[in-house]
């Protein structure tokens, strides 16, 4: 992980960048606002520690200046003004998080982990599976017990939303508005037509049904295969 300190207090942005260090982080440190807004432009870092008030160019102006470029580096900034117009002026500006200074680094550390932790990319699934049932999202292709299963396209939605939600109840309203994009009831039975279409396919000569219907609720894919 790669940090930048952006802050004119030597003695600050040695404890911060020495506390990130022991943590784990390559950290590079600027002690002014010119410098540090050519570090910030032309290095890509997962977070950025940047001091309100600068020499050169101050914190609001390096910030605006990195989404005006489209840098979209997480940013905490460090400030001994802690009214709420300073903090809101900072987080309009595009900083990400404000921190007042006196602060522990327990709680920089934390704010730091908290900014990377939202600014992670969710890991996402390509491929689903309940019990012996396996859709592959990038092939598009259903198979359950080996055997494939062709699906039309609001087949496969249906059948994805039921495997994202296995052994839970999913309501007609959400597969209203997940498959069919409708948000409010159209009075059809189109949801049922495609269900049952869907169970023929999915259930056909296996020993057990995956999908149950839930009177007065909605529709369940079995999440054991007992």
């Amino acid at each position: 992980m790669r940090a930048l300190i952006i802050e004119d207090d030597t003695e600050t942005a040695g404890f911060i960048a020495r506390g990130l260090a022991e943590g784990g982080f390559s950290v590079d440190v600027a002690h002014d606002g010119r410098d540090g807004l050519v570090l910030a432009l032309g290095s890509d870092y997962d977070v950025a520690v940047i001091d309100r008030m600068l020499p050169e160019l101050d914190g609001i102006a390096i910030v605006e200046a990195m989404r005006s470029a489209r840098r979209a580096t997480p940013v905490l900034f460090l400030s001994a003004k802690g009214e709420v117009a300073d903090r809101v002026a900072g987080l309009e500006a595009g900083a990400d998080d404000y921190l007042v200074k006196p602060f522990a680094f327990s709680e920089l550390r934390a704010r730091v982990d908290a900014l990377l932790r939202r600014g992670a990319a969710p890991v996402q699934e390509t491929v689903l599976r309940v019990g012996d049932l396996e859709m592959d999202l990038l092939a598009r292709r259903v198979t359950r017990g080996g055997r494939p299963i062709n699906l039309q396209r609001r087949e496969f939605q249906l059948l994805e939303s039921l495997m994202r939600n296995a052994g839970r109840v999913v309501t007609r309203t959400m597969l209203l508005e997940n498959v069919w994009d409708y948000h409010f009831d159209p009075q059809t039975n189109v949801i049922d037509v495609h269900i049952s279409r869907l169970r023929r396919k999915v259930d056909a000569g296996a020993d057990r049904p995956l999908i149950e219907t839930v009177r007065g609720a909605g529709y369940r894919l079995r999440a054991e295969m007992a």
